[in-house]
């Protein structure tokens, strides 16, 4: 299956509020299976305080300073949380981005008294880039980027119907998710030859709250919010000679190159969408 995690837990959505008077109908108003579409906006939560790792030995250990002849730090101009628009940090980066997101979900609900509980699966398709790079003092920029292409989440939840006729739902949910994450490197030096190693695809949880409202007759309206985070340690670039001499900073301590990869190994994303369900 798509998602290998199991459901982390059942976060139960208490609403204040009186119970008013409902019919039989009311009484198991949300109970039954439904299909829905839903459509929001996704934005990356990365902050400006990303770097590159280097592991100039290949012993697989991260946090290596890459020198220079000289014994000078080659990456003293620093980095910047985005993607570099020039060979120096005065150039300026381009911030993360964040994008519109469209799903599709199914799922099963079932109602005891004003209680309700269900499992879903949802899939969405996004638009969101995050970045980090570096600068060297050649100069030089490294930019490793990771844009969301899509997740697919499996999730419970479980909530609390309130109001005339039981006509609302808050909830809470959470679950797994699988995305597909599509990661690109980029960068101004022409002498060193690069490689990216990457996997393609990350794990994680998802988990938030949401209300829903019946509208008419079996047709729900809803506002989620969604806090999704993804493990992403598997992306590498090897930096190779290339064309570069043997005193170049990326072979110094080992001839056949350097290892770099982010220091921001986790993707955390914020996912507010409008949700419209029909229940059958």
């Amino acid at each position: 299956m798509m998602v290998r995690n199991t459901l982390l837990f059942l976060a139960l959505a208490a609403t204040a509020g009186p119970a008013l008077a409902q019919s039989d109908d009311a009484a198991d108003k949300w109970s039954g299976f439904y299909v829905g579409t839903s459509i929001g906006n996704t934005d990356p939560r990365g902050g400006d305080d990303g770097t590159l790792l280097f592991d100039n030995n290949l012993d697989g250990t991260f946090g290596d300073t890459v020198r220079t002849g000289s014994g000078a730090d080659a990456f003293l101009p620093g980095f910047c949380g985005g993607i570099a628009t020039g060979r120096t940090p005065g150039e300026g980066c381009f911030d993360d981005r964040g994008g519109s997101t469209l799903g599709a979900r199914m799922g099963y609900d079932w109602q005891m008294g004003n209680w309700v509980f269900g499992a879903l699966a949802e899939y969405n398709k996004h638009d969101a880039r995050d970045g980090v790079s570096g600068f060297s003092t050649t100069p030089a920029s490294y930019a490793m980027i990771r844009e969301l292409d899509n997740t697919i989440a499996v999730r419970a939840r479980a909530g609390m119907a309130f109001g005339q006729d039981n006509d609302w739902l808050a909830y809470a949910t959470a679950g797994a998710v699988r995305a597909k994450l599509n990661n690109r490197f980029e960068t101004t030096n022409t002498a060193n030859a690069f490689d990216l190693t990457d996997s393609g695809d990350a794990d994680g949880v998802q988990f938030g709250l949401g209300v829903e409202r019946k509208i008419a007759g079996n047709v729900s309206l809803g506002l989620e919010y969604l806090r999704t985070r993804l493990d992403d340690e598997d992306t590498r670039v090897r930096v190779s000679r290339g064309t570069a001499p043997a005193t170049n900073p990326f072979l110094l301590v080992n001839a056949n190159g350097t290892d770099m990869l982010r220091s921001d190994d986790r993707l955390d994303l914020d996912t507010l969408q409008l949700t419209l369900n029909f229940r059958f």
